[in-house]
C-alpha cells in the first residue's frame, strides 16, 4: 500500500512538470497571450534573408515577428505582414528596414520609430521602407570601385 501511494505521488509530480513545461512552451510560442495584439504591412523591394516568423525589433526588443510574406503580381514588391505584441504602439511616421545582425549573422526586421504623436491603427500600411542590402552587391562596388549610388 505504501509503495502504490508512493508511485501515485511520483506520477502526479511528473505530470505536474509535464503541464507546466506545456504552459510554458505555449507562452513562449506565443499561443494564449494576454495582450491582444495587431497588423501591419508593408512592401519591400527585396525581402532577402527574411521569412515568417523572423523578429521584429525596436532598439534590440523583439516587438513582434512576420506573420506572411507575399510577392505582389502588380508591382513585383514583396508585401509583407507584421505582427506586432499588444502593448505596442508604433508612432505612423516610422519607417521600417530589414536589417543584419553582422556579417555572418542573420537578418532582422527592425522599425526605426518616427516623432509623430499618432500611432498605426491596425491594418495600416508602413510606407517607409528599406529592403535587405545584399552583401555580394557591396562587394562587387568595391572591387570594381563603383561609386554610383543607386
Amino acid at each position: 500500500m505504501r509503495e502504490n501511494r508512493t508511485e501515485t505521488l511520483v506520477g502526479a509530480v511528473v505530470l505536474a512538470a509535464a503541464l507546466g513545461f506545456g504552459i510554458y512552451a505555449a507562452q513562449a510560442a506565443g499561443f494564449g497571450s494576454n495582450a491582444q495584439g495587431y497588423d501591419l504591412t508593408a512592401s519591400f523591394r527585396s525581402v532577402e534573408g527574411i521569412t515568417s516568423g523572423t523578429d521584429i525589433r525596436l532598439a534590440g526588443v523583439k516587438i513582434g515577428q512576420i506573420s506572411d510574406l507575399t510577392l505582389n503580381p502588380d508591382t513585383f514588391r514583396a508585401d509583407v505582414t507584421l505582427s506586432f505584441a499588444g502593448g505596442v504602439a508604433i508612432p505612423n511616421d516610422s519607417a521600417v528596414a530589414i536589417a543584419s545582425e553582422g556579417v555572418l549573422g542573420g537578418s532582422f526586421v527592425e522599425i526605426v520609430p518616427g516623432g509623430s504623436l499618432d500611432n498605426f491603427a491596425p491594418g495600416e500600411e508602413i510606407e517607409d521602407t528599406q529592403g535587405a542590402i545584399s552583401l555580394i552587391s557591396l562587394l562587387l562596388k568595391f572591387v570594381t570601385g563603383d561609386s554610383d549610388s543607386q
